[in-house]
């Protein structure tokens, strides 16, 4: 690992929760990766409470075809009765024909294989066989059993792994799902810093995945690929200790480090970033002055938490009452949780009703959180902002800081202008 010479901030020891969730399930994940990846196509094998799930998610597309399904197991197939591979080989075949622009198929199981009682490796393994040349079929779980709802995109990706060819070439890799234009001018800004070889995981084509090697640095976008990031480290790629480009001084550091990894002089960084901090504080402005002093509490959903508090305590100028976030991988938030406030409270995983308990015994100015918490706290006189909609905005680099400011500042706007004296 590249690491950082950030003193490490003094902070209390992380409340472990552990009880009642109240998480998005894995599954939701799908909405943007099949955006990302125009030729793959996502097929869920749940129930029907599956795909009501991913439709309500994704919204209802009319005037194109979406490229996610959901294969319904009845109660004979969950009961073992019913052969369910004869019925899938089916249903993909069926696909295939209907859709011949697939490249590669996603197996998304949406439980453990002892709940849907079918193996999905080994039904990836017998239709990369019958279609072979085709199509590359490819399994992983969404199951939000025991994971959030980020978490699908780390078990996608890292599912996609094995599949990239080996390089020794020099290169940046960029790991996480990004929005194209956010990715494009990212990828940009490291050209003109010097990086000659840019690519991404996942690219835009599922048949065009990158190469990882010895010469690969890897920087992560996203700060819950852990397994993703060790599956490629294992691969012989290099991790990048950085944080994670959220705001002006996290994007900044994050390409920052990422340049300094790939022997890129601090002279050259300073004249290609340094002009873009100004511009972009120049943008927080506005939503520094709404956001400044107001007392913040995250409940645990997304695991962009830390890294959000960060960025609003620092350079929003937030009060933080809690930080909690459902997994805590100390490895990758290493260079968050060392510019986190001192004193800063975490807290690890979810008790729903203790955690609730304390937002209402603080009373903060503003809520993150998920839907399904989101309307009970409002009703409460809470202001709220769902977790979901950070993952779905493209709120990634120093040109974006604005527009992520803007997302906790507009619920405080919009309750300040509904309040009446």
């Amino acid at each position: 690992m590249v690491s950082s010479s950030v003193a490490p901030t003094a902070l209390p020891p992380p409340l472990k929760e552990s009880g009642q969730r109240e998480v998005f399930c894995g599954l939701t994940s799908i909405v943007w990766l099949h955006r990302r990846m125009p030729d793959a196509f996502f097929l869920v094998v749940g129930s029907r409470t599956c795909a009501h799930l991913i439709q309500s998610a994704a919204g209802v597309m009319i005037f194109a075809e979406p490229r996610f399904g959901t294969a319904i197991l009845g109660e004979r197939d969950l009961a073992g009765l019913a052969d369910a591979n004869e019925e899938l080989d089916r249903l993909v075949a069926q696909l295939l024909e209907r859709r011949p622009e697939i490249r590669t198929l996603f197996l998304v199981g949406s439980c453990p294989s002892e709940v849907i009682k079918l193996d999905l490796a080994k039904a990836s393994e017998r239709l990369n066989q019958q279609h072979a040349g085709r199509v590359t079929v490819i399994n992983y779980t969404g199951s939000g059993i025991e994971t959030t709802f980020t978490q699908g995109e780390d078990s996608a990706l890292q599912a996609l792994v094995p599949l990239m060819p080996k390089t020794d070439q020099p290169q940046l890799l960029i790991a996480g799902t990004l929005a194209d234009a956010v990715e494009d001018r990212l990828v940009g800004l490291f050209q003109k810093l010097g990086i000659e070889r840019v690519v991404s995981l996942p690219p835009r084509r599922s048949t065009e995945l990158p190469a990882v090697g010895p010469g690969t640095q890897l920087l992560l976008a996203q700060p819950y690929l852990s397994g993703t990031a060790r599956a490629l480290v294992d691969r012989g790629a290099t991790l990048v200790s950085a944080p994670y480009p959220f705001g002006v001084e996290g994007s900044r550091d994050w390409m920052a480090a990422a340049a300094r990894a790939c022997g890129i002089q601090q002279e050259r960084i300073d004249a290609v970033l340094d002009p873009l901090v100004e511009r972009g504080r120049r943008a927080l402005a506005p939503h520094r002055e709404v956001l400044a002093g107001k007392r913040l509490f995250l409940l645990p959903d997304s695991q962009l938490e830390p890294a959000l508090a960060r960025f609003l305590a620092r350079e929003c100028g937030m009060e933080l009452v809690e930080v909690g976030t459902p997994y805590l991988d100390r490895q990758l938030m290493a260079e968050e949780l060392a510019r986190l406030p001192e004193g800063t409270q975490l807290s690890e995983g979810q008790h729903v009703e203790n955690q609730l308990q304390r937002v209402r015994q603080e009373r903060p100015d503003l809520v993150v959180c998920g839907l399904g918490l989101a309307n009970p706290l409002e009703a409460e006189g809470m202001a709220t902002k769902w977790s979901i909609e950070l993952v779905f905005s493209p709120i990634h680099g120093i040109d974006q800081a604005g527009d992520l400011a803007e997302l906790f500042a507009r619920p405080l706007r919009r309750r300040g202008a509904l309040q009446f004296s």
